[in-house]
C-alpha cells in the first residue's frame, strides 16, 4: 500500500522555510541574551525547559478572610454609631412580685372563704365565724395576699383583710410583728396598684384598735422608705376636676393621708420618726 506524503511547500511547516529560523526555540525572536538568566522551577532548582510551571508553584494563595480583596476606600463620612443612652437608676421601676402564700392556701382549700356574687358588688362568704379564727395564722396570710394582681385572689385578699380588721378587736395588736414582713414586701414591689391597696389596708389597720398606731412606730424604717420615693406622685390637673377621687387611686394623696394617720395614732414619737425617714413631711398636729 502506497504511503501518501502531504505537500508542505508554502506552509509554516515547509522545511525550506524553517531553515532560516534560529536554532533556539526559547523565543520567537531568537535566543535570549547571555546576560539574562533563564528562570528555574521552584522545586529542585532545575533549569527552565520551555514549559510553564504548575499554578501552585507560581502563585501564592491567601487564607480565608485574609487579604484586601473587595475593600474600597472613600472620602465620604460614614454612618456614626448611635449615641449611648444615659443610664437610669430605676428607682421607680416595678420590681418582680414574689409568689404569695395566700394563693397556695386558697388553691389547696385551706381558707374558709368563698365568693358571694351579688347584683351590685361581690362579698366574701365566711364558712366559719370570724371571731373564732386564729388571727396569728390567718391575718398574716391575708396581708401576704395583697401582692396579688389576678382575680379572684386580689379581691379575696383585700376584702378578707378588711373583714378581719373590722371584727378583730384586741386580737389584732399581738399580730403586728407578723404583719411587717408582708407590708414591707408589698411596698417594695413598687407597683402603684399594690401600694395603693396596701396603704388602704394600713389605714384601716391603724384605726382598728387601741395602741396599734404606737406599736407600728418601731417599724417605720421598714415601711416608710418606699413612701418617701412616691410621695411626690400627685396628679397635676390644673383647673380641671379629677372625677376619680372617689376611687382613691392617687398615690401621692394616699401616702399623705397614711402619714397623717400614723402621726395622729402613733403618739409622741411618731412625728420625729416619720420626719427622720421622710424629710419633706410636715406635721398635721404641730402646725
Amino acid at each position: 500500500m502506497a504511503t501518501v506524503t502531504p505537500d508542505m511547500r508554502g506552509t509554516a511547516k515547509d522545511p525550506k522555510a524553517r531553515k532560516f529560523l534560529p536554532p533556539s526555540a526559547g523565543s520567537p525572536f531568537g535566543a535570549f541574551p547571555p546576560e539574562w538568566e533563564k528562570p528555574a522551577a521552584k522545586k529542585g532548582g532545575k533549569a527552565y525547559n520551555g514549559q510553564a510551571a504548575p499554578l501552585s508553584q507560581t502563585r501564592t494563595f491567601t487564607e480565608k478572610r485574609t487579604g484586601m480583596g473587595g475593600s474600597c476606600s472613600s472620602l465620604n463620612r460614614g454612618v456614626e454609631p448611635p449615641a449611648a443612652k444615659r443610664p437610669t437608676a430605676g428607682a421607680f421601676k416595678r420590681r418582680q412580685i414574689p409568689p404569695t402564700e395566700f394563693r397556695r392556701f386558697y388553691d389547696r382549700g385551706d381558707l374558709p372563704i368563698a365568693i358571694r356574687h351579688l347584683g351590685n358588688e361581690n362579698k366574701i362568704d365566711w364558712k366559719v365565724d370570724i371571731e373564732k379564727l386564729d388571727y396569728h395564722h390567718y391575718l398574716p396570710i391575708f396581708f401576704d395576699g395583697l401582692r396579688e394582681k389576678e382575680q379572684p385572689y386580689r379581691f379575696l385578699a383585700h376584702k378578707g383583710c378588711l373583714n378581719l380588721l373590722e371584727s378583730g378587736g384586741t386580737k389584732i395588736l399581738p399580730t403586728i410583728p407578723q404583719l411587717i414582713i408582708p407590708i414591707k414586701t408589698a411596698l417594695n414591689t413598687r407597683d402603684v396598684d399594690i401600694i395603693c391597696d396596701m396603704l388602704k389596708v394600713v389605714q384601716k389597720l391603724v384605726v382598728s384598735g387601741a395602741l396599734i398606731g404606737e406599736a407600728l412606730v418601731p417599724y417605720y424604717r421598714q415601711m416608710l422608705p418606699v413612701l418617701n420615693l412616691f410621695k411626690p406622685f400627685n396628679k397635676n390637673t390644673g383647673d380641671e376636676i379629677d372625677y376619680a377621687q372617689r376611687k382613691r387611686i392617687c398615690l401621692g394623696d394616699l401616702i399623705e393621708e397614711t402619714l397623717q394617720l400614723l402621726e395622729i395614732q402613733g403618739g409622741e414619737d411618731a412625728f420625729i420618726n416619720i420626719k427622720y425617714m421622710i424629710p419633706t413631711y410636715e406635721s398635721c398636729v404641730l402646725n
